[in-house]
C-alpha cells in the first residue's frame, strides 16, 4: 500500500513543554492505524498538526505526497482530511441536516445544493440519524452527537479520517455498533487514524498501533505485539513487568 500521509522528525513544543518531540510515522493509504498513550502523550496535538490547527516547530507533514505546512486548515480539508473532535462541536443552532449540509457544501468534492442534500441523506441513513434530520443539533444525545461527528467529518468526502476519542462515554451496545460503522467506513476505502482509550473498541478496528508517551514514539506495529509490550504496560496500562 501506498504512503498517504508521513510525519518526518515532527517536533512541537508550547514554552518549555514539548509536546511532539521528533516524531515519526506513516499511514498507509486504506488502513486504520491506532494511536494510544496515556492522558498529554501529545495524542491530539499530533491530529492538530495535520489538520492545520497548529503548525509544528520542526519536521514535516506529507499527505498524499504533498507538503501541506503552508495549507490553511480549510484547504486541508479541501484536500481530503477530514476529522472528529474528542469533545463534540456541533453548530448547536443548526439542524443535524444542516451540519451535515456545510461539511458536503465546502469539502473535498465541488457539488451541487442537490448533489449535496443528496449526499447528506444518504450519510444521515448509515449513521442511523435520518429521523434526526430536522432537529437541532444541540439537543442530541452523547451518542447521537458523536453519530454527527462521524457524519459531518464524512461529509467532507476525506481520503484520511481522523477520529479522536468517539468511543469514550459510551455503552457496550453502542460501542459495538461504532465499531461496525467504522469498519463500514474502512472498507469503502477511507484511510482511518484513530485516538482512543476504549482498547477493545479500537482493536477491533486497527491493523496497526503507534503508542505516543511524552510526544514521542514508544511502539508501533502489529496490535497484540504492541499491547504485549512490556514499555507499553508499563507507561499505559501501569503494570510493572
Amino acid at each position: 500500500m501506498s504512503v498517504l500521509l508521513s510525519f518526518e522528525n515532527v517536533s512541537k513544543s508550547f514554552g518549555a513543554l514539548r509536546v511532539t518531540d521528533d516524531l515519526s510515522f506513516e499511514v498507509r493509504k486504506g488502513e486504520a492505524l491506532g494511536v494510544l498513550g496515556p492522558n498529554g502523550a501529545g495524542k491530539t496535538t499530533v491530529f492538530n498538526l495535520i489538520t492545520g490547527g497548529l503548525a509544528p516547530d520542526g519536521g514535516r507533514i506529507r499527505f498524499a505526497g504533498q507538503d501541506i505546512a503552508r495549507l490553511t486548515p480549510h484547504k486541508r480539508c479541501r484536500a481530503g482530511i477530514g476529522r472528529s473532535y474528542q469533545v463534540a462541536l456541533p453548530f448547536e443552532g443548526m439542524t443535524v441536516f444542516e451540519n451535515l449540509l456545510v461539511g458536503a457544501m465546502f469539502g473535498a468534492q465541488n457539488r451541487t445544493a442537490k448533489e449535496a442534500d443528496g449526499r447528506c441523506v444518504e450519510l444521515l441513513e448509515r449513521t442511523g440519524l435520518l429521523d434526526k434530520a430536522n432537529r437541532l443539533a444541540g439537543s442530541l444525545t452523547l451518542l447521537d452527537r458523536k453519530r454527527l461527528e462521524l457524519a459531518r467529518a464524512l461529509a467532507t468526502d476525506p481520503q484520511l479520517l481522523l477520529l479522536d476519542e468517539i468511543a469514550g462515554g459510551l455503552t457496550e451496545q453502542e460501542a459495538h455498533a461504532l465499531i461496525e460503522l467504522v469498519n463500514d467506513i474502512r472498507a469503502r476505502g477511507v484511510t482511518i487514524v484513530w485516538i482512543e482509550h476504549v482498547v477493545h473498541a479500537l482493536l477491533a478496528v486497527a491493523s496497526r498501533l503507534l503508542v505516543i508517551n511524552f510526544g514521542a514514539k514508544l511502539a508501533e506495529g502489529d496490535p497484540r505485539a504492541v499491547m504485549a509490550s512490556a514499555d507499553v504496560k508499563r507507561v499505559y496500562m501501569g503494570i510493572e513487568v
